[in-house]
């Protein structure tokens, strides 16, 4: 998508953590070893060595079973009813609707749902297993964790026809892209996640990345001629294969931010791809104006406004839907309401 929007603060903060991460977003981190170079100071909770390695390896890993296949219908059937979309019928997953911008018609396309606060989504982000999935890659367990949304991707033909947005030729590509500018000298550390809401078939489309490029990107960079796309891969994709990991419903793809990666179109008869973006970060709880921010939107139900491309529901916004979810121990700590030090408590 689009870059995000700048920080709220100009200066850089340091997460609370043993390790020296720092930020001016939430969403990019500069520290002195990259996270594929890490070495654990902590005992793994949720990966296996193998599991951590290939992380290491390929910038992604697949924690199977992060939360039941339950809880991923439940969410799958919320995302259905907030849209006001009927599972069964096809014909109303492509009513005419008028677009606030390009950006919204775009996201539409894409399949976003502008749903950001329901219980259901802070009941995945508040277990105790996907936290501790986040904090084995980051080696921390002081962390935040990213107020986003969901995606239902229906067959993207008719008003959802990805030919409906005009292609270009450098910069952000929904097929494949860096969410990170690969040719800073330093290169910022980022952590992504989709958990996903129902099984993934190849006609579904859905994620997919190119590990090798990852395993192999400071060799590849090297080659590069001066001036290159800092966010569109111009790999040769025989020599650099783009792959589809097989998720499951409830499963969590955890991947590094420079890994190239991208969702490939549905082209499905009348199926969908689902999935809730489940992101962590380190916690910088001395950005009080970030967190402020953080519980307001919480408590209010108002849009986050941590990156441009979150838009709030043109129809019926979700403040006018329900109320704040409830939050766990975890969940207020996740969220920047209570300390990770167990000292303050945002009022």
């Amino acid at each position: 998508m689009p870059t995000p929007a700048p920080s709220p603060s100009p200066y850089l903060h340091r997460a609370a953590s043993r390790r020296p991460y720092f930020s001016a977003d939430g969403e990019t981190y500069l520290t002195p070893t990259p996270l594929r170079d890490l070495s654990k100071t902590l005992p793994l909770r949720v990966l296996s060595e193998e599991d951590f390695a290939f992380w290491q390896t390929y910038g992604y890993v697949v924690v199977r079973g992060a939360v039941t296949p339950g809880e991923a219908k439940s969410l799958l059937e919320f995302a259905w009813e907030f849209q006001g979309l009927d599972p069964d019928r096809p014909d109303t997953w492509y009513r005419e609707r008028t677009f606030r911008s390009d950006l919204d018609r775009d996201l539409y396309v894409y399949g976003f749902v502008e749903a950001y606060h329901h219980q259901l989504l802070w009941d995945t982000r508040q277990s105790q297993r996907v936290h501790d999935a986040f904090a084995d890659v980051w080696d921390c367990e002081e962390l935040w964790v990213t107020l986003d949304r969901l995606n239902l991707n229906p067959p993207n033909r008719g008003n959802r026809s990805r030919s409906l947005i005009e292609p270009t030729d450098e910069g952000f590509d929904i097929e494949l892209h860096w969410d990170v500018d690969t040719t800073l000298g330093v290169l910022p550390q980022r952590v992504q996640g989709i958990l996903a809401l129902n099984d993934t078939e190849p006609e579904l489309g859905g994620f997919q990345c190119a590990p090798e490029l990852f395993r192999r990107f400071e060799e590849w960079r090297i080659a590069q001629p001066p001036g290159r796309d800092p966010i569109r891969p111009g790999a040769d994709r025989a020599e650099f294969p783009v792959v589809r990991p097989d998720l499951q419903a409830g499963d969590l793809l955890v991947f590094n931010g420079l890994l190239a990666h991208g969702v490939a179109p549905n082209l499905s008869a009348n199926q969908v791809r689902a999935v809730q973006y489940l992101s962590m970060m380190p916690a910088l709880e001395e950005h009080t104006e970030l967190r402020d921010s953080r519980v307001e939107s919480w408590r209010t139900l108002t849009t986050p406004g941590w990156n441009g491309t979150l838009l709030g529901d043109a129809a019926r916004h979700e403040s006018l839907r329900y109320g704040p979810a409830e939050l766990n121990g975890l969940g207020r700590r996740l969220l920047g309401l209570d300390s990770w030090r167990g000292q303050e408590s945002a009022r």
